[in-house]
């Protein structure tokens, strides 16, 4: 009886290593084992999500830029001291 458990552990773990395994390979995008060993590609549609998601990645990455800018200036006029901040906003009145 302890020989059959053994080799159900066997296959159980197999399995489960060949569960992970495809799943990270198809995370991150490499080719995955179809049902009768051959390689599954992406199609086309997955090579226009990912140039979408690229392209909004690039325009992000802009923006988060710009804010970065953004914050060091306000940083700036916060943190110096010889800046008179309330003089500045009542001149613009």
């Amino acid at each position: 009886m302890e020989g059959k458990i053994f080799v159900l552990m066997i296959i159980g773990m197999s399995m489960v290593g060949w569960v992970i395994t495809t799943w990270i390979r198809a995370r991150h995008g490499y080719p995955v084992e179809g049902e009768w060993g051959g390689l599954v590609e992406k199609g086309a549609e997955g090579e226009r999500h990912i140039a979408l998601l690229s392209n909004e990645n690039a325009d992000l990455k802009g923006k988060v830029l710009r804010i970065e800018e953004r914050v060091a200036v306000l940083e700036r006029i916060v943190t110096d001291k010889s800046h008179n901040l309330a003089a500045e906003i009542d001149a613009l009145r």
